[in-house]
């Protein structure tokens, strides 16, 4: 190991230079960088990988974002809502299973069908599973009624990837309209913290123009918000978008899955105690994404739980995997042999220390 690299390792605060550091680090560096991380992670929030079943509940979407394969312009695709019985039988699959929680995920609808639809698969849920299956919501932009509408019905995580936290970045991957407002994001994020929520951002790296200094930005976005939950992964070029329309440089997606792997790594370092997803993005370049994202410090995985028949509709970016059906033989299509002495929190909502520690301040 360098001498820089194990100077910053050994930090107890990091600085954007230092992060800048860790990310431009050779593949020895790296792989210690990663083991410290999860060493960080045990000490913090336990060996222990968390689940939370996904259910994809529609691909309808409000939002025309340049880089996503359900965007509002995609005609490619055919849209779906699922069913309120099929949700609740995806949920109750993963009560039965003691995955301990669930996530439903959805294109952007602001629309009171859709905002009753899910406060009352929300309440039903709970009600169903007698408190016990923790939800967490990730479905975009709402007003501050909605949101806590869907958290008095029982949501009490709320997943909302601020995608790039430079603004001038995020306006080169959305469209310029009224739609598409970067501190309309920001007002969101913050209305869902005020409401009690466990807020979660996160971001995708190897965007088109990205730089290692924005990425850095990103992590120190993410600590000065004090969010309590990451989900981020690699930008895949999806080809019925603007962005995706001249296809991936297999090479060059190599790459952003290394630096995804760093970027899970350093905010591990910087907030020691929060949940972080290994995203089902990593598993589209390698088959061990997940399992090389756990060993660089995440700790949640979502087993795809949607019923086969929606998947196809809801490939946000290309070659997205959960094609396999998730049961009691296969219950997260992990290989924890391959990683060292992590267990599974089954029946675990798996909420983060720092959650606890924030609200305890406020």
């Amino acid at each position: 190991m360098s001498s820089l690299i194990e100077s910053i390792l050994n930090k107890d605060d990091l600085d954007r230079s230092d992060i800048i550091a860790l990310l431009r680090c050779g593949e020895e560096d790296a792989t210690m960088l990663c083991r410290k991380a999860a060493l960080v992670r045990n000490q913090y929030v336990g060996n222990v990988v968390y689940l939370r079943g996904l259910i994809e509940f529609s691909n309808i979407c409000g939002k025309n974002c340049l880089y996503c394969g359900i965007r509002r312009d995609n005609r490619q695709i055919e849209r779906y809502t699922i069913p309120n019985s099929e949700v609740i039988e995806a949920a109750m699959t993963a009560y039965r299973m003691n995955f301990g929680s669930i996530a439903i995920q959805s294109g952007e609808n602001s629309s009171e069908e859709f905002t009753s639809n899910i406060e009352y698969l929300v309440h039903t849920i709970r009600e169903m599973t007698n408190g016990h299956l923790g939800i967490t919501l990730s479905l975009g932009e709402q007003n501050r009624e909605t949101y806590q509408r869907w958290f008095d019905a029982g949501a009490h995580r709320y997943l909302l990837r601020i995608e790039a936290s430079s603004q001038s970045l995020y306006r080169r991957v959305h469209p310029d309209d009224d739609m598409h407002r970067y501190h309309r994001r920001l007002e969101c994020l913050k209305m869902i913290k005020e409401i009690g929520y466990q807020t979660g951002t996160g971001v995708m790296v190897g965007l088109p123009s990205q730089t290692l200094t924005d990425l850095a930005d990103d992590i120190i976005f993410m600590r000065d918000f004090d969010i309590d939950m990451c989900g981020m992964g690699p930008f895949i070029e999806h080809s019925d978008t603007p962005l995706g329309k001249n296809g991936s440089d297999n090479l060059y997606l190599r790459e952003r899955f290394n630096l995804t792997l760093r970027m899970i790594a350093i905010i591990r370092l910087v907030m020691k105690d929060i949940n972080i997803v290994a995203s089902t993005a990593m598993q589209t370049i390698d088959p061990l994404g997940r399992e090389m994202a756990l060993g660089s410090g995440a700790n949640v995985v979502m087993p795809n739980l949607t019923p086969s028949r929606y998947r196809d509709g809801y490939r946000i970016y290309a070659g997205k995997p959960g094609y396999r059906k998730v049961d009691e033989s296969n219950i997260s299509g992990l290989r924890l042999e391959l990683l060292s002495g992590m267990t599974v929190g089954f029946g675990a909502w798996g909420d983060t220390p720092h959650f606890e520690k924030r609200i305890s301040k406020s």
